[in-house]
């Protein structure tokens, strides 16, 4: 043999090439072990996080079952035909609203304040602005629709009327 012909497999092959298929096939083994243990590993997190998300839902609902059943006590009573009052009724829907911004506040979810505020597009929504008199350019003159965040991440954008000059 000459030294040209190294490149050429030996029928039962060398050690040094065994040795080197060896190699491979361990090295591919190991790689199709680790693709596989990440697979798992994917799968795992996407069902933990589907079930914590589950859990947080079932957790929220549970804290908002009793403010549907106080709604529906409040639906349920009828106003006096006689005298037409209506400030029972008007309370009781002001302890349920109340009682319903005590779930959310536990939760961490806060209202944004507006009115007298600097219109800020990160945390308002202009939907007016109208030349108020006694209002500097920019102020926030009225809120049509309370906006409400979660520490830094906002839920949803307050709808606001803005001053103009």
């Amino acid at each position: 043999m000459s030294m040209d012909d190294t490149s050429v497999e030996v029928p039962g092959g060398s050690p040094a090439s065994d040795d080197l298929r060896q190699e491979r096939d361990e090295l591919h083994d190991r790689l199709l072990r680790v693709t596989a243990e990440f697979d798992n590993y994917r799968k795992r997190t996407d069902r933990e996080r589907r079930e914590q998300a589950e859990y947080a839902a079932t957790d929220l609902i549970r804290d908002l079952l009793p403010v549907i059943d106080d709604l529906e006590r409040a639906l349920a009573a009828s106003i006096d035909p006689k005298t037409g009052n209506v400030a029972t009724l008007r309370q009781g829907v002001e302890l349920i609203r109340r009682q319903l911004a005590e779930v959310l506040r536990r939760r961490g979810v806060e209202p944004i304040d507006a009115v007298g505020q600097d219109f800020d597009p990160e945390w308002h929504e202009a939907i007016a602005s109208d030349p108020i008199d006694g209002h500097r350019e920019g102020e926030v003159t009225a809120e049509l629709r309370r906006g409400y965040r979660i520490g830094p991440k906002l839920i949803r954008a307050a709808m606001v009327k803005v001053a103009k000059a």
